[in-house]
């Protein structure tokens, strides 16, 4: 299996970050940064369309935490957790529109490409250093009536 490219990722990032800004042309398309203004000027448009509402996401996975902790932080939002909540939670006052039309389908296109990555890496290193399938385990019919799972 050939190496994973990072450089790669971070470009198809790139290009998802440009795709939620609205950019129209190859050169926005590649320029992180006029992405980063367009989707802030889009937050502060949404905002000033409707109040900001306080959202509770809840997101098990630790690395798709830390990809919408950090997406949120790029956007000037504040990620916080109440004190009790479990640390899944991460909660943002932000505007629907904003968590609607970008934050949350930019999140997903970011979070699908990092675990497409991320199970790529893990299975090249499994089958070398094992050198064994990391395939999920092989079904097999349920237990009789009677019968007990350990």
């Amino acid at each position: 299996m050939a190496s994973v490219d990072e450089a790669s990722l971070i470009e198809k990032l790139r290009r998802i970050e440009a795709l939620h800004a609205g950019a129209t042309t190859d050169g926005e398309r590649v320029a992180a940064a006029e992405a980063k203004k367009r989707i802030l000027a889009r937050l502060s448009e949404l905002g000033a369309a409707g109040a900001p509402v306080e959202y509770r996401f809840k997101i098990p996975d630790p690395w798709s935490r830390q990809v919408f902790n950090a997406l949120a932080r790029r956007y000037g939002l504040k990620p916080y957790r109440r004190r009790g909540q479990h640390q899944q939670s991460v909660m943002l006052k932000v505007s629907k529109g904003f968590v609607d039309q970008t934050l949350w389908p930019e999140f997903t296109a970011i979070g699908g490409e990092l675990r497409s990555y991320l199970q790529a890496v893990t299975d090249r290193v499994i089958h070398e250093a094992l050198d064994a399938s990391s395939g999920e385990a092989d079904e097999v019919p349920a237990l009789a009536g009677g019968e007990k799972e350990e």
